[in-house]
């Protein structure tokens, strides 16, 4: 799956304070993620992520 950093994940199920939205920190073996909604950041596994993205949201190409 083709995630990159500054790209924000929609996950299967929701963050504790409700918030399916997190932020890509990092990629690599781990990923780390920020919840959208609270700001907690969290480190995991590859396999574990990747299972459980919904769907990959892309910040918008700069205008020419």
């Amino acid at each position: 799956m083709d995630v990159r950093v500054g790209d924000t994940i929609e996950t299967r199920k929701p963050h504790p304070c409700g918030s399916r939205r997190f932020a890509v920190l990092r990629v690599g073996m781990d990923f780390k993620i920020k919840c959208t909604g609270c700001g907690h950041e969290v480190m995991l596994p590859r396999a574990r992520i990747e299972k459980n993205i919904k769907k990959v949201l892309r910040p918008a190409p700069p205008a020419p």
